[in-house]
């Protein structure tokens, strides 16, 4: 069974590392990666000196650590108050309409996102015009973007987070809730000595999981929001290595702008894992 797995991997992961070297190279595709003259780290330094440099980073690590503060602990809370629901049936319909949005396309969300925020007859603006505020177009207001993401991505992502949470949570000895009744603990209380405590070496593995790939963002649903009035905040280097590298065709400065977003996410990794390994016995390795 572990076999089409490795393969895959191979194929698509491990395999593909070999034109890794393109950033480091003019790549000409009529000669090939290996015949294509070797120029060192002259796109890195294209990258760090262009005028979007700043912004990029900026824009990538804001959406990045905005996403991690809303959307990670939100799947704890959810999993956390789940567990305390005593009724076999509501859990499970609150656990079906919280997955569900999961398996929504990207592009179903962002139409979602578009209609309910149109300036004329979107939900949102119909909310705001009742709080007597001027309806606008969400989409097109730059210094919303960041919220509009993050919000939708946690719509649609914490039911589907909070299973793993819910299976560590059902592996707790019950017998510690027994005796916490017995010695007069509140459901708060339970929930902060027995239930969190129980789930946090699955937290921290979790966390450090989510600090490696902090950079990496939905790229499919940034390029959807993307327009040119919110441009400012919703560039990302994975949106312009889309830009520069497929569209424009500088093959060569798009890995290496990539390839300098990878090896960020891997420095974070091995910082995350080394901090969470000294503060704690739980890490990856």
């Amino acid at each position: 069974m572990l076999i089409p797995v490795l393969i895959w991997y191979f194929l698509f992961r491990y395999l593909p590392i070999y034109g890794v070297q393109i950033a480091f190279k003019d790549f000409l595709p009529f000669k090939g990666i290996w015949d294509s003259p070797w120029v060192g780290f002259k796109h890195f330094i294209r990258f760090f000196e262009s005028y979007y440099f700043w912004r990029l980073i900026r824009n990538t690590v804001g959406i990045s650590i905005y996403t991690l503060a809303v959307e990670f602990p939100a799947a704890i809370i959810l999993a956390l108050l789940l567990n305390e629901v005593r009724s076999r049936s509501f859990k499970r319909v609150v656990q079906n309409v919280t997955y569900v949005p999961h398996f929504l396309s990207v592009v179903v969300v962002v139409g979602m996102l578009s209609t309910f925020s149109n300036a004329r007859y979107g939900i949102f603006n119909q909310i705001i015009k009742l709080f007597g505020g001027e309806p606008t177009f969400l989409l097109a207001r730059k210094e919303l973007f960041k919220t509009l993401y993050v919000f939708t991505n946690t719509w649609q992502n914490t039911g589907w987070r909070a299973i793993i949470y819910m299976a560590a949570l059902a592996g707790i000895n019950p017998n510690l809730y027994e005796a916490a009744v017995v010695d007069g603990a509140s459901r708060f209380r339970q929930i902060i000595h027995i239930s969190l405590p129980g789930i946090l070496p699955t937290i921290i593995i979790l966390l450090i999981l989510r600090i490696g790939r902090i950079l990496t963002l939905e790229f499919h649903k940034i390029l959807l929001m993307q327009n040119p009035l919110n441009m400012a905040t919703s560039d990302v280097i994975s949106t312009f290595v889309y830009r520069v590298g497929i569209l424009e065709g500088n093959y060569s400065f798009s890995t290496a702008v990539g390839l300098f977003n990878a090896a960020l996410n891997l420095m974070l990794l091995l910082l995350a894992n080394r901090f969470a390994k000294r503060m704690s016995e739980t890490s990856l390795w």
